[in-house]
């Protein structure tokens, strides 16, 4: 017996899922969407820890140990339980290329856990990274350097980095949905969600993280965690539900139901 699922599977896996996902009661949409928003924050959070006392001398060693740790994050979204929107960009748009999910329902779900992961987000980085002051102090170049970063970007250049991550952050829950014991859906997981990280591409809960916490330190607006979001969030979309759920809908599910 084979100790995973074949991608055919995965795609009615997928499926399924998104249907749960549109259906979850708004209570928890709301508790699962809030712990996402901070298990991402938390993994960012470790990552500016880690790599802002690192000695400038290392290059990109730094990054490459900060993507190692990273990945923590979405390790306990999809292994403890969460909500995350570019999960949900994925499980959710290949239900709609199914045609089991309504485009006002895929909408809705979008915005909701949206919302939901922000305050998780907001929490981590209020709380944690100003209260605590995890992310100022000897901290607080990184923190800046980083954010900056997303906000310095362009509209398209955000939009096309958002595209980017969510490809590979999707591919991490495919991935996942074709293991089935913990260890195997970890390993899965892993490497995608750590090569976004190292790449540098745009992750709209992670920059709701991030972005905040330099506003909360005086070093950035709400205005430019507004212009980082709408594109990031676009790209973030496209490249979950189109590039990872739409391409293998067609390619595993549309040809078997139009024979």
């Amino acid at each position: 017996m084979s100790n995973y699922y074949n991608p055919a599977e995965v795609a009615d896996i997928s499926i399924k899922k998104g249907i749960e996902k549109v259906n979850l009661d708004k209570k928890s949409m709301m508790l699962l969407g809030f712990l996402a928003g901070a298990f991402i924050a938390l993994g960012y959070l470790a990552y500016i820890r880690v790599t802002g006392g690192m000695p400038s001398e290392w290059g990109s060693l730094i990054t490459v140990i900060g993507a190692m740790i990273f990945p923590v994050g979405i390790i306990m979204v999809l292994i403890g339980g969460g909500e995350l929107l570019t999960g949900n960009m994925m499980a959710v748009g290949i239900a709609y290329a199914a045609k089991k999910v309504s485009f006002m329902k895929l909408m809705e779900n979008w915005i909701l856990i949206l919302f939901f992961n922000f305050l998780g987000a907001l929490f981590v980085a209020y709380f944690f990274g100003h209260y605590l002051g995890l992310v100022e102090g000897d901290y607080l170049y990184k923190t800046i350097a980083t954010a900056n970063s997303k906000i310095d970007s362009t509209f398209m250049q955000s939009l096309v980095s958002g595209i980017g991550c969510n490809w590979l952050v999707a591919m991490a829950v495919w991935l996942n949905y074709s293991a089935k014991d913990v260890a195997s859906k970890i390993l899965a997981m892993y490497m995608p969600v750590m090569v976004f990280v190292l790449i540098g591409f745009q992750h709209v809960v992670a920059n709701m993280f991030i972005i905040p916490a330099a506003i909360f330190a005086g070093e950035a607006t709400w205005l430019d965690l507004i212009n980082n979001v709408i594109p990031v969030f676009i790209g973030n979309g496209i490249g979950g539900a189109v590039f990872v759920g739409m391409i293998y809908y067609h390619s595993y599910k549309k040809q078997v139901q139009d024979l």
